[in-house]
């Protein structure tokens, strides 16, 4: 790819641009200027759409934000966003970014899914649409790897490398949400076990509690791997129940549909139905622990400890993360931030299933 620097003026904007990049990739020429901060591209002096991943992670309510998505489909193209969700990511989209293990050879497989991703990117594109959002958690990896690696996401950087070479250089701005790890890892152990994983072991538990790599680690390696591109990070505490709010903040539009907006899925099993689900495949319920409610697997020391990891995380983003993230935590009313109708578990897609290929 060649590159080179320029001045360059779009009439249409009035906006006088410097240390702009053009190179050669996807339609022609995509020439990629920075105006205060503001990502803005230009193909031969026009504004062209904006490529939004939305990344999980994983158990931050991602499938119902799926699912809001889904059931909004029409009034959101009509507002001129395209959404890519794990229907379309998850059904041979991205197959080969990651590659797996058959034929053909895994340099061939990345340039046949480079090759497909751009064919689609265009086939948005001539639709005229102004945003096109890429949603999918399990391209950062599976939350069963992070608990059999003990560990949050290792092969981040690796990973996000392959897709930001795979959409050429098209990604405007990136999406994490994060959660406490105390209540992250319960709920990927509470999932696993669902699924049929054995309970951990309170050794285990253990070594999750003092995992050496925080969020802040993961997101310095997603801004490594993606240079150049806006990383926004949103908290699960303030974001997970408000999907509509969730779309506004990745795509900047606002009076975004609230329609479905308040429906639950991909809830973590509680106590009492990890407890029938254990049983009923013979397995020692004694060591799902005691008590009631949300399956909370680490002592009260150790969710302590992983709290305070989280509080560490914030602090860095809430300073700036080095000037490699965005931290997002605006405020609604207590409205707006009730929960989701819990009577809505069981409809819709389960896009949690992490069995399904991405890559």
């Amino acid at each position: 790819m060649q590159k080179a620097t320029l001045h360059y003026r779009c009439d249409a904007e009035n906006f006088k641009f410097k240390s702009t990049v053009i190179s050669s990739c996807s339609n022609g020429f995509v020439i990629t200027a920075r105006n205060l901060g503001t990502i803005v591209e230009v193909v031969k002096g026009c504004l062209i759409m904006k490529v939004v991943l939305q990344l999980g992670a994983h158990r931050t309510g991602n499938t119902s934000f799926h699912h809001y998505l889904s059931e909004n489909k029409t009034k959101l193209q009509e507002r001129g966003i395209a959404v890519w969700g794990p229907d379309q990511t998850r059904n041979g989209l991205l197959t080969g970014v990651i590659p797996v293990a058959s034929r053909p050879n895994p340099a061939e497989q990345f340039r046949r899914a480079k090759t497909r991703i751009k064919l689609q990117l265009a086939q948005a594109e001539a639709k005229g649409y102004e945003t096109l959002l890429v949603s999918d958690e399990n391209m950062i990896g599976a939350a069963r790897s992070n608990l059999r690696e003990e560990r949050l996401y290792a092969a981040m950087g690796e990973r996000m490398a392959r897709f930001f070479d795979a959409f050429c250089g098209r990604i405007t701005s990136v999406g994490l949400s994060i959660r406490a790890q105390d209540t992250y890892w319960a709920s990927a152990m509470a999932y696993g076990v669902a699924r049929g994983h054995k309970v951990p072991s309170a050794r285990v538990v253990e070594r999750l509690g003092q995992s050496p790599r925080f969020w802040r680690d993961v997101i310095t390696d997603l801004a490594c791997a993606m240079p150049d591109v806006a990383l926004k990070v949103l908290p699960f505490e303030t974001f997970a129940a408000l999907p509509e709010m969730r779309l506004a903040t990745l795509t900047g539009q606002t009076g975004l549909p609230t329609t479905h907006a308040r429906e639950w899925l991909g809830k973590s099993p509680d106590l009492r139905q990890l407890r029938q689900i254990v049983e009923a495949r013979g397995g020692d319920t004694a060591r799902l622990g005691v008590g009631h409610g949300r399956w909370q697997p680490f002592t009260t020391e150790q969710a302590s400890a992983l709290r305070e990891a989280y509080a560490d995380d914030l602090f860095w983003l809430r300073a700036g993360a080095d000037g490699l993230a965005t931290l997002t935590e605006e405020t609604w009313s207590e409205t707006k931030r009730s929960e989701p109708q819990q009577a809505k578990t069981t409809r819709g897609r389960n896009h949690g299933n992490e069995d399904r290929r991405l890559a």
